[in-house]
């Protein structure tokens, strides 16, 4: 029996097939249903993940992902799922799960997810007990990539930043306040966008 099991987060989402004793891993972009519709996350599937797997037969497909704690989100994933997997049995389930499982396996404890976005749960060994839930980038996400990104993005806008600082940001970003505002408010993923910025916080901690 071959198995395909799935980690997706907003930015990206990793594949592992499972077969013959073996193991295939495949990236993709990641999966939101709050960013795609069904359509697009199709095409994901068709253009990205499908060649990765050259043809093998996929049985069973155990997807965990952001999102879709959302019952209709969920359908917009496993409907999407189906469509390239016609014959397989398809469980979808929120990446918190996928964290406390692969974390705990079958005994208590607390499993947390820090990526584009964040969330934590406490976990019975069965089930999530209680959920402290990503609220998006928007109203929560602490500590995550959008979040760290967002704070470095406010204090460049709002000139904070120190000449030396400014210097570093601008070498590596090259961009504009019209651009970020542009990307931020008016194209989509603007999560991943912010995402991106993330990894200038080590340079900014200081004054954050």
């Amino acid at each position: 029996m071959n198995i395909l099991i799935a980690d997706s987060g907003s930015t990206k989402c990793e594949w592992c097939l499972l077969y013959d004793g073996k193991k295939k891993m495949v990236g993709t972009q990641g999966i939101s249903p709050y960013f795609l519709n069904a359509a697009q996350i199709e095409q994901i599937l068709k253009q990205e993940l499908l060649p990765g797997l050259k043809g093998r037969q996929v049985d069973e497909i155990y997807y965990y992902g952001t999102g879709v704690i959302n019952p209709d989100n969920r359908k917009i994933v496993q409907n999407a799922i189906k469509k390239n997997f016609p014959s397989a049995r398809i469980q979808v389930t929120h990446d918190v799960m996928g964290a406390a499982r692969a974390l705990c396996r079958d005994t208590r404890g607390i499993a947390c997810i820090l990526g584009t976005g964040s969330s934590s749960c406490y976990f019975d060994g069965k089930k999530i007990v209680k959920n402290s839930p990503g609220l998006g980038y928007v109203l929560g996400d602490e500590g995550s990539g959008a979040y760290l990104g967002r704070k470095v993005l406010q204090y460049y806008l709002y000139n904070t930043f120190d000449e030396e600082l400014r210097y570093k940001f601008d070498a590596r970003y090259t961009t504009t306040q019209s651009e970020i505002l542009e990307n931020v408010y008016k194209k989509p993923l603007p999560n991943r966008y912010l995402a991106s910025f993330a990894i200038f916080w080590q340079k900014t901690a200081s004054i954050i």
